[in-house]
């Protein structure tokens, strides 16, 4: 499924992310030669429609047109027949950001030979940092999200945002894959469609392009807001839901988006429900979870512990599609290597 080109093809600076599947058969790697060698990946589309990556790349190239780069850059264009749709992806494929190397549920998937082969050529390249741009549904600052808490990768993310979470990883996401290779980030943009996201991303892009070496001194801790991310919460399949609407089996808050990035106290809540428990709540080694975080009485769901809500969206499709939210917790800075180890091993 994956196609590999050494240019640009005709009429990409101009083609917006719907319409790249006139252009690309499928997930599309393109290789860009730069004044370093050593290439900066940027993947773009894994989901169809989250377009600012798309957009920022086409800026950043735009303003190099007739130049050389300052480094070379590896673009990988993921999904385009579900960006055709306007949609995450189609009901018949997987999800192009959990195919990737370390998938299990996937393995025997084509994406998943597609993103393996992606994955071999960029290390065979020297990959010199990846970033993986998304957007998402929800009310949500612009942040990056890190599977490591080593300086080069911290560094690389406060070129865009303070916010940074770090998240132990998801099999078969491009970031977890990455990580083991080289500084590896994804980019959260906001909502798509917004200018001033895809010129936040341009901007960072083309400071990556730019950037000779990681700095050699630490972080500074007075320079960033450093979140754990603790536990996902999903609607299972067969519990019914809505956002006001007091048939469904879970009648959500109409306005739980604005909880996005706000630390929430125990008894905060979060909507209604006719049943026992309806929510699937999991930390990152996978156990439940759910009633650690929360609790249902008398038909009220509520938080049972202090907790920092991400991606919390009234868009029911990226619910089924992904999950509700994550629960995150802001954690310590690590001032040095060793704190950042005993942190990823110990969390």
């Amino acid at each position: 499924m994956l196609t590999v080109l050494e240019s640009l093809p005709a009429g990409f600076l101009e083609t917006p992310a719907r319409e790249l599947h006139r252009l690309l058969n499928g997930p599309t790697l393109i290789h860009l030669p730069g004044r370093r060698e050593a290439p900066l990946l940027v993947s773009v589309l894994l989901h169809g429609n989250e377009d600012s990556g798309v957009v920022a790349l086409q800026s950043v190239l735009r303003a190099h047109a007739g130049r050389q780069l300052p480094r070379a850059l590896s673009i990988l264009v993921g999904n385009v027949a579900a960006a055709r749709e306007g949609l995450r992806r189609l009901d018949h494929q997987p999800d192009y950001n959990r195919v990737w190397p370390g998938t299990e549920l996937h393995a025997g998937a084509p994406e998943h030979a597609a993103m393996s082969e992606v994955h071999r050529i960029m290390r065979e390249r020297g990959v010199f940092a990846s970033v993986d741009v998304h957007n998402n549904t929800g009310l949500n600052p612009l942040y990056c999200v890190v599977n490591s808490l080593d300086q080069a990768v911290l560094h690389l993310a406060l070129l865009f945002s303070r916010t940074v979470v770090w998240f132990r990883g998801l099999a078969g996401s491009q970031t977890t894959a990455f990580s083991p290779l080289c500084p590896s980030l994804t980019l959260e943009c906001g909502k798509p469609g917004k200018a001033a996201n895809e010129a936040h991303a341009t901007s960072f892009i083309n400071a990556c392009l730019h950037l000779a070496q990681f700095p050699s001194h630490d972080v500074h801790e007075h320079d960033i807001d450093l979140y754990h991310t603790v536990a996902t919460v999903r609607v299972p399949a067969a519990v019914s839901f809505g956002f006001g609407d007091a048939l469904a089996d879970v009648d959500f808050d109409p306005r739980l988006d604005h909880m996005n990035f706000r630390q929430l106290e125990p008894g905060t809540a979060f909507g209604r429900t006719r049943l026992a428990f309806p929510l699937d709540v999991r930390d990152e080694g996978r156990r439940d979870v759910s009633e650690d975080y929360f609790a249902c009485s008398d038909g009220t769901i509520t938080l049972r512990r202090t907790s920092t809500p991400a991606m919390l969206t009234l868009d029911a499709r990226a619910v089924r599609q992904d999950c509700l939210c994550y629960l995150m917790e802001r954690i310590p800075f690590p001032h040095s290597a060793s704190a950042a180890r005993h942190w990823c091993a110990s969390g």
